[in-house]
């Protein structure tokens, strides 16, 4: 029988770590996530699963706690907004340099700055280019439902282990507070021990006699050397590209105009492709789930017939790059978005998009 529950997005993040056998959280209140880390203390996990929940004095000590538990081996992760996930910056790369499974939530916020504790998308560039210094990625999965926030956790730390990187799951605050049904039909048992020892025993600091190596660090004073890691990350990232892409599509295959968007705007635009449709407007929508890597394939395979891409998001235009750059110059793209904390209604795009495509076009 199906267990189903009325519950809100930052709290079936903690249900989710809870089931999907997580090992450790380790994080830091910030609005609009706070309930996450509220949650699991309600739930006492360490009483019944033996998870450790720990709040770090900040975000920095979070992300680092992050690493050390990774390197044994164990699943483990961390919450943040937008602010907060800055502040972990210099622990990702290291991470990603290191080759260390973890989920990172992102519960965006506006901004820059401090900004406001209100939703926003403008944190696409910082999980998908710039979450660190050096050569790497995030794998980045974007939930739109409550559903899916339980979910992802359980796909991220397949997806982490499976290619020894962090994931990060991008939702916004919109998301993160709003209240859904949502069934929770995973379960997985947490790691033992001698599990981790011998399916990870060649990286994971388990303890295990003989083992050739008993540091796990992404420092590496040999530049040659360092060349070559990075040419084995960079073939990590073309095996995920090649076989991790996720999207939705709505209505594409007649499509004239296609909405590009994500998260809570592809809720949001949903109601728009109706309104486009009962006026007599072919109107399509592809939703990305994976940020990184983007569906660029998927959406060069509607050049052939549309005629022009609206990217909706919450933000000044981060997105709308990946997709200019998907379908290239010689078709009609354009950026509609509200932001600062701001979220666009469906007769905004809707007008927005009779404006700059659809006129543009006839």
């Amino acid at each position: 029988m199906e267990e189903v529950k009325l519950m809100k997005g930052n709290e079936v993040v903690a249900e989710a770590a809870v089931r999907s056998g997580c090992d450790g959280y380790f994080g830091y209140p910030i609005t609009p996530q706070t309930e996450i880390i509220e949650t699991l203390m309600e739930m006492r996990p360490w009483e019944t699963t033996g998870m450790v929940v720990v709040q770090a004095e900040s975000e920095t000590a979070s992300i680092n706690m992050v690493y050390g538990g990774a390197a044994s081996g164990k699943r483990v992760m961390t919450s943040s907004s937008s602010p907060g996930i800055s502040l972990m910056a210099e622990g990702l790369s290291y991470l990603a340099g290191a080759e260390l499974p973890c989920v990172v939530v992102n519960v965006s916020r506006g901004g820059p700055g401090l900004g406001t504790i209100q939703p926003s998308q403008s944190d696409y560039f910082q999980a998908t280019k710039a979450a660190g210094h050096g050569d790497f990625h995030l794998i980045v999965l974007a939930p739109n439902s409550v559903q899916e926030m339980y979910d992802f956790v359980f796909d991220g730390f397949d997806l982490a282990f499976k290619y020894r990187n962090p994931v990060m799951i991008l939702t916004d605050g919109l998301i993160g507070q709003m209240m859904e049904k949502v069934v929770l039909n995973r379960q997985r048992p947490r790691m033992t021990d001698e599990y981790i020892a011998e399916h990870y025993g060649d990286w994971a600091l388990t303890g295990k006699k003989g083992r050739k190596y008993n540091i796990v660090t992404s420092l590496e004073l040999d530049p040659q050397v360092q060349e070559e890691r990075n040419h084995r990350l960079q073939a990590k990232y073309a095996a995920v590209k090649a076989n991790e892409v996720r999207y939705e599509t709505r209505l594409c295959d007649d499509a004239d105009y296609v909405i590009v968007a994500y998260g809570c705007s592809s809720r949001i635009c949903a109601k728009v492709i109706e309104m486009a449709r009962e006026d007599g407007y072919k109107v399509g929508m592809l939703r990305p789930i994976t940020l990184y890597p983007f569906p660029t394939e998927a959406l060069k395979a509607l050049k052939s017939h549309v005629k022009g891409f609206l990217a909706v998001e919450l933000s000044t235009g981060q997105m709308v790059e990946d997709v200019r750059l998907s379908v290239g110059s010689d078709v009609l793209v354009e950026h509609y978005g509200r932001y600062g904390g701001m979220v666009h209604s469906p007769s905004e795009v809707y007008d927005a998009l009779k404006e700059k495509i659809i006129n543009k076009l006839k």
